[in-house]
């Protein structure tokens, strides 16, 4: 069996509609606008509406795709999210129901943060055997529904959102073409970053009430210290696997989770600051959704040109990270 390349040919980004301001944060905590920008970088974020979920996002960003690549179908859905519709079935198929990809192999992926790169390589692998000859790849995730409302720190920091690619069949040496990618993972660090009950460690209790378990909670310091550190040495794999130097690098796009992180592994891997693209001011932290949501505005921005070489990284839960390095197609 021939193997193919996957190939970037398309890509589109979602926001919800509703906007929550460091403004609106500092009625409801004992925060400021100057305090959360300076230790985040962060001026405003999106958050769903009630009643709208992960699948409603992941379609209006999935379709964007579609129209981006010129295609109505797809073998492949991969929804890399930690914040599914429901514990079970997964989304992705609902997603895929309401794309109108039909019998469409489809499901979700959970590496949290790091979860898009994880579905990249999925779906890389898929088209690289012959599995499929498309894939359209989403990140999606609304952390607003699992944030502890009496968290300042969270709420100021993650927002909801989604990003999709669509990948084909192709050659190595084309633009858009998928050059490696580097995956890693840590459990010792698993407790950095979770939500600890409601799965079958601490499942639901009739009657029990709802603990603070149930919510989003992370280690700040030290997420950030190991942020850094894995995302900035799979970087460096990622770069050794396709033969570039840092300044070869025309567009560096890391995990949005905090405007410091973001500058600290630039720097750490070489690169220089103008070339770091950075939405984090508008968006926050979209967990899943970041680093697509970050090509598509990057890509309508006009930082992304045909032929230009990019570098993706990201840090999640569990721990997980990863990389991957790409050429920029003609979309």
């Amino acid at each position: 069996m021939a193997v193919s390349a996957a190939v970037f040919c398309g890509v589109g980004g979602c926001v919800p509609d509703s906007v929550v301001t460091n403004a609106d944060l500092a009625r409801r905590y004992d925060t400021s606008d100057e305090w959360i920008r300076s230790r985040t970088g962060i001026r405003q974020r999106h958050v769903v509406r009630a009643g709208e979920a992960t699948s409603d996002i992941a379609v209006r960003a999935g379709a964007a795709a579609l129209r981006s690549a010129g295609i109505h179908a797809v073998d492949a859905v991969v929804l890399a999210t930690s914040t599914p519709d429901h514990p079970c079935p997964a989304s992705a198929p609902t997603v895929a129901r309401k794309l109108g990809l039909h019998e469409a192999a489809a499901f979700d992926l959970n590496a949290v943060c790091a979860g898009f790169v994880y579905a990249l390589a999925a779906a890389t692998g898929l088209i690289a055997t012959g599995m499929a000859r498309t894939a359209l790849v989403i990140g999606a995730d609304a952390f607003s529904t699992i944030l502890d409302p009496a968290d300042r720190a969270t709420a100021a920091v993650f927002g909801d959102g989604a990003g999709a690619v669509v990948l084909r069949a192709g050659g190595a040496g084309e633009p858009g073409a998928v050059l490696a990618c580097d995956l890693g993972s840590d459990g010792d660090l698993a407790e950095l970053i979770a939500v600890r009950a409601g799965g079958s460690r601490h499942p639901l209790v009739m009657g029990a009430p709802v603990s603070g378990g149930h919510f989003f909670a992370m280690h700040g310091k030290a997420v950030y210290r190991h942020a850094v550190r894995r995302m900035s040495a799979s970087a460096r794999a990622v770069l050794g696997r396709v033969g570039w130097r840092p300044p070869d690098v025309d567009c560096f796009v890391g995990h949005q989770a905090n405007q410091r992180i973001l500058a600290a592994v630039g720097a750490e891997v070489g690169i220089a600051p103008e070339r770091v693209f950075t939405n984090i001011e508008r968006v926050g932290n979209t967990a899943a959704a970041s680093i697509p949501l970050a090509l598509a505005d990057a890509a309508a921005a006009g930082a992304l040109r045909p032929g230009r070489r990019v570098l993706l990284t990201a840090f999640g839960g569990g721990a997980a990270w990863g990389s991957a390095a790409l050429t920029w197609p003609e979309l």
